[in-house]
């Protein structure tokens, strides 16, 4: 695809390489990190990637350093003396240690973005090789970049945008090493939009809008990164010279200071700068345009149109037909419209594009015709999303078991599915096709560490591979009470009781491994788990039990503390025997041994010849 190679325009792609050239400047002053837009509570992010501090651009504008919203290595262009801003000349890129697949995520309000990035190579690395790699928003496969890449792109890089909806409160954008090249980023900016700006009502929420050109006619550039002509939404608006075919001394440009009604308004905020310039052709000549497209796609074509020639004071004087590919598809009189000095704008769908090139002309009826902005939109299909509990149990189970960055376990599990899903992770779609759902996880020998979450299982896995690891703790109810055919968890450090369920996977048919685990009892095959033993250790009753017996030993305790030091002390007793029992004891010792001495005496006496006279008692 041809690419404009002058820096301050030029024309990108969502499925090639992004050709745009432009400067980069905001609308809206920002704070540390996020703030909402000026008037109307749009919330923004802009995003310096690679970028180790806060900064602001020669605009005064704020932009973030990326540090907190992904993984990667920071680096810097060669030459950073050829960028205009600062954030152009830092990048962020991602080594194959990090994964196939890395993301930024930011936690945003659900609602319609403008997202727009700027890729820059300039031999950061020294290695003199553009990297291929693939970029994602939001679930949706939308640019790919392929090396080599063209010379100037490598050079002073290149900016690409589109519109999405975002539903689950993040937006995602995700990048996918090819072979091991890593990609790069050189900085990201998400900008709020109005819900229903360009038609969304009609158009829906399903579709990522890709910008393959957004025109500012007779003027120079406009908008963010051009001027400090303000966009709300943060749109940077090129030069149309480049774009026009055809006799270009015919063409003319009309320019006024004078305001034009209709603009900066809802939903779609154009900028009233748009409006006030124009381009024009001499007699009853044609104006053309070319666009680069990708084929078998659908466009969404903007047209912006104000009269802001004073000669022109009446309905009938300026009418033309619209061209699209050869088919004319409407009559456009603009006084009768919105009368002069006043903002018209008309789109038309192009459906199923056959060709790579997109033709607009404007044909004139009567007097010349004229236009002030051209916009083309692919109307990319969103690719299938996994369910959404899902994808928090994905995360939890990220969390829990410390999975290394090398996996690539970032954004979506499943999607985009032109790409693999996470590392060791199987889905396939819901059988209405509406969503993808994980159906396997293989991560066996990776050195997991961790417990097993609460919420894992799902009714649509079927396998679970996390043998040879490194896990702990006891195996949660959830997987009990799934629809699992396969269950490896041998080779680990789990303990506690096994669910009787989950090992009635073997017995329906199944298959389960718990063996070498450091403490799993309660099934066949394992030891009998100790008298109130649960599948967490003691069951409820055992740690009841233990705990009744300690309060009666403490009970006990207290009594014999109290009897023995508090009582005592407190009433000064004496536990010696009484004086009257050691009087009494003494008596009975007397009296034992003058009996003694009798019966001692009586057998002498026996013994010498006489008779006893005496009974002893």
């Amino acid at each position: 695809m041809p690419c404009d190679r002058n820096r301050s325009s030029g024309m990108k792609s969502p499925m090639k390489e992004k050709c745009l050239k432009i400067d980069i400047v905001e609308s809206r002053q920002r704070d540390a990190y996020v703030e909402d837009s000026n008037r109307d509570g749009y919330t923004s992010y802009r995003i310096d990637c690679g970028g180790q501090t806060n900064l602001s651009d020669r605009f005064n504008i704020s932009w973030l350093s990326d540090r907190f919203y992904t993984g990667g290595s920071p680096g810097q262009v060669s030459e950073p003396h050829i960028f205009q801003q600062p954030q152009e000349s830092t990048l962020r890129f991602f080594p194959i240690s990090f994964g196939k697949k890395n993301c930024y995520i930011v936690n945003v309000p659900n609602g319609r973005y403008h997202i727009r990035t700027f890729t820059v190579y300039d031999n950061y690395d020294g290695k003199l090789h553009s990297p291929s790699f693939d970029i994602s928003v939001e679930g949706t496969l939308v640019f790919s970049w392929r090396s080599p890449w063209p010379e100037d792109v490598i050079k002073t890089g290149a900016y690409s945008d589109l519109f999405v909806f975002v539903t689950d409160g993040e937006a995602d954008v995700c990048f996918y090493s090819i072979a091991t090249d890593p990609p790069v980023i050189g900085s990201l900016e998400i900008v709020q939009m109005d819900p229903l700006s360009y038609d969304s009502s009609s158009i829906g929420n399903d579709f990522v809008l890709v910008n393959y050109g957004r025109l500012t006619c007779g003027s120079d550039q406009l908008g963010s990164g051009f001027s400090n002509d303000t966009d709300l939404f943060g749109r940077a608006w090129q030069s149309d010279s480049n774009f026009r075919v055809g006799d270009s001394k015919a063409v003319r440009a009309l320019l006024t200071r004078n305001n034009v009604l209709g603009t900066n308004q809802r939903p779609n905020y154009f900028p009233m700068h748009l409006y006030q310039s124009a381009v024009t052709v001499n007699g009853n000549g044609v104006l053309e345009y070319e666009l680069q497209v990708d084929a078998k796609l659908d466009y969404l074509v903007w047209f912006h149109f104000a009269e802001i020639d004073s000669s022109v004071n009446a309905a009938g004087i300026r009418v033309f037909d619209v061209y699209i590919n050869q088919r004319n598809v409407s009559r456009i009189d603009i006084y009768k419209q919105v009368g002069n000095f006043a903002a018209f704008s008309w789109h038309y769908i192009v459906k199923n594009l056959s060709s790579t090139v997109l033709d607009v002309k404007l044909v004139p009826f009567r007097g010349a015709p004229l236009i002030s902005g051209l916009e083309n939109y692919a109307l990319v299909p969103k690719d299938l999303a996994t369910v959404p509990d899902q994808v928090i149990a994905m995360r939890a189970l990220k969390d829990s078991l410390r999975v290394p960055d090398r996996m690539g376990w970032n954004g979506d599990p499943c999607a985009p599915p032109s790409w693999d899903a996470w590392e060791g992770v199987t889905c396939h779609p819901r059988k209405d096709k509406s969503a993808l759902v994980v159906s396997q996880m293989n991560l066996s020998f990776n050195s997991l560490r961790g417990t097993l979450p609460s919420g894992l299982g799902q009714k649509s896995l079927a396998r679970l591979d996390l043998s040879n690891n490194q896990l702990s703790g006891s195996i949660p109810d959830s997987l009990a009470s799934s629809s699992l055919q396969l269950v490896l968890l041998n080779d680990n450090l789990l303990e506690g009781k096994v669910p009787e369920e989950l090992y009635s996977i073997g017995v329906h048919g199944g298959a389960i491994d718990l063996s070498s685990n450091k403490g799993l009892c309660g099934v066949p095959s394992l030891p009998v788990c100790p008298l109130f033993w649960g599948k967490d250790g003691l069951s409820t009753g055992g740690k009841i039990a233990i705990g009744l017996s300690c309060l009666i030993i403490l009970c006990v305790l207290l009594v014999v503390i109290y009897i023995f030091c508090i009582r005592r002390g407190s009433n000064d007793y004496d536990f010696g025997l009484p004086q009257d029992l050691i009087s009494l004891a003494a008596k009975r010792n007397r009296y034992q041994r003058q009996k003694s001495l009798m019966l001692l005496e009586m057998e002498t006496q026996n013994t010498n010849g006489f008779s006893a006279t005496l009974t002893p008692h």
